[in-house]
C-alpha cells in the first residue's frame, strides 16, 4: 500500500519535526518543571514537556503527510490510511531531562507497512544526530557509523537500563551483579534511543535491557542493525518488552548466553 514512499523522505519529514522540538525541549524547558503524571510507578514521570513535544513533532509531521498513523509515547495509536506509521518518543531519558542531565533525545522511527525503514535519534544537548534508513547505513552527522567488535566477552563494555517497578529493578540488579565482573564494566545512561545509537558509534560493545517499548526502540534499533549490529530478543526472537539485546555478530552470542546464564530469559519480573 506505501511500496512508492521514500525511506529519505520520512527521515527528512522526520528530522524537521525533531528539530522543532528540540528548540521547544531546550529553549521551552522550564526552571522547575511540573509532572503531568506518572507511567508505572510515581518515580517514571512524565513531564510537561514530553506531552507538549509529541503535539509538536505530530503537528510538524502532518504539515507534509496528513494520512500517516502514530504511535505515541504519549498520545497512544492514531490509525492512518497511508501505510506509514510514525512511532515517537518525545523525549527518551525524560528523568535525565528533569534532572538536568544532557543524556535525552527525541526519537522518531518511520514504519512502512509495519516495517521501520527510516529512523532519527536527537540528542540537542549533546549536539548529536543519529539517523538511518533501512539499506542506507547508520550515521552520526556526516559520519558512517559500524560497530565495534572487543576480543571477548572480558573486554566487552556493555550497557543496560533499568525499569522503574522495584521488583523489575530488584532483578535487573541481580544479573548485572552476576554479569560485571565477567565484562570490562557496565554503563548505564538513562536513554534506551541513546544506547542503541552508542552500540551503533562503537561507544559500547553492546546493549541489553527488559521493558523498553516500541517508541524507545523503533528508531535506534535500526540505527544499530544498519551499523552492523544483531538487535534482537532471548532465543532467535524479535526485540520487545521482554528483552533488547544489541551487539556486533561475534560478541551477541557470547553476550546472550552469558545473560541466559544468569536467567535475564526467565519471565516474571
Amino acid at each position: 500500500m506505501a511500496a512508492d514512499v521514500d525511506p529519505r523522505e520520512l527521515l527528512a519529514t522526520a528530522r524537521e519535526a525533531a528539530e522543532e522540538a528540540a528548540v521547544l525541549l531546550v529553549q521551552g524547558r522550564p526552571a522547575q518543571l511540573g509532572v503531568a503524571s506518572t507511567k508505572s510507578s510515581p518515580t517514571d514521570v512524565v513531564t510537561e514537556m514530553d506531552t507538549a513535544s509529541e503535539k509538536m513533532i505530530k503537528a510538524a509531521i502532518r504539515r507534509h503527510r496528513p494520512d500517516d498513523g502514530f504511535l505515541g509515547e504519549e498520545g497512544g495509536t492514531e490509525q492512518g490510511g497511508s501505510g506509514v506509521r510514525w512511532v515517537i518518543d518525545p523525549i527518551d531519558g525524560t528523568v535525565n531531562y528533569l534532572y538536568g542531565l544532557p543524556a535525552w533525545a527525541v526519537s522518531i522511527g518511520a514504519e512502512v507497512d509495519g516495517q521501520v525503514v527510516a529512523g532519527l535519534v536527537l540528542a540537542p544537548q549533546l549536539g548529536e544526530l543519529y539517523t538511518a534508513v533501512r539499506g542506507g547505513g547508520a550515521w552520526l552527522g556526516e559520519q558512517r557509523l559500524g560497530v565495534l567488535e572487543p576480543e571477548g566477552l572480558d573486554r566487552a563494555l556493555v550497557a543496560t537500563g533499568f525499569g522503574y517497578r522495584a521488583q523489575r529493578r530488584a532483578e535487573q540488579g541481580r544479573i548485572v551483579s552476576g554479569l560485571v565482573g565477567r565484562v570490562r564494566d557496565i554503563r548505564r545512561g538513562g536513554s534506551a534511543a541513546l544506547d542503541l545509537c552508542s552500540v551503533a558509534a562503537g561507544r559500547v560493545n553492546g546493549y541489553f535491557e527488559r521493558g523498553t517499548q516500541p517508541w524507545d526502540r523503533a528508531a535506534g534499533a535500526l540505527i544499530a542493525t544498519e551499523a552492523g549490529a544483531r538487535v534482537e530478543g532471548f532465543h532467535g526472537t524479535p526485540a520487545s518488552e521482554s528483552m533488547v539485546l544489541a551487539a556486533g555478530p561475534a560478541l551477541f552470542p557470547v553476550l546472550h548466553e552469558a545473560l541466559v546464564g544468569l536467567g535475564a530469559d526467565e519471565p516474571g519480573y
